[in-house]
């Protein structure tokens, strides 16, 4: 069976989904604030990367860029990534939740990626985010 409970004939090759979190030693609200500030779009885009409203594009200065798709003030903020102009869209989500010691768990679920792309460079993208995330938190 694979991650999906399907059989392995059924397997979707083109579909392959990378999670990683994080707890940041932040309130949500906190967190959420970093988020919308260029510094903590940056780290989680790169640089130049900016999140705005659902509906705005975003284009950071590796040539990644994308569409906000959901925008949830506390809560989660979704958008469409390419890695490149001819590159397929894939989906992230970034999802926040409040710890029992008032911690913030940060998860983001990269979706869609083909699996010609490498998964374990796009894990180590997004821990890096979480990373650079965590360290603007405090």
């Amino acid at each position: 069976m694979n991650e999906q409970g399907q059989g392995d004939t059924l397997v979707n090759p083109v579909d392959t989904t990378v999670t990683v979190s994080r707890s940041v030693s932040q309130p949500v609200k906190e967190i959420w604030k970093l988020l919308v500030t260029r510094e903590g779009a940056e780290a989680l885009l790169g640089t130049g990367g900016e999140l705005g409203d659902k509906g705005d594009s975003w284009h950071a200065a590796d040539g990644t860029y994308g569409v906000i798709r959901s925008y949830h003030p506390l809560e989660q903020i979704r958008f469409s990534w390419h890695a490149a102009e001819e590159a397929p869209k894939t989906i992230v989500e970034v999802d926040l939740s409040a710890d029992a010691d008032g911690q913030t768990t940060v998860e983001i679920r990269h979706e869609h990626i083909p699996t010609y792309f490498d998964a374990t460079a796009i894990t180590r993208k997004w821990e890096r985010a979480l990373d650079k995330l965590a360290a603007a938190a405090g």
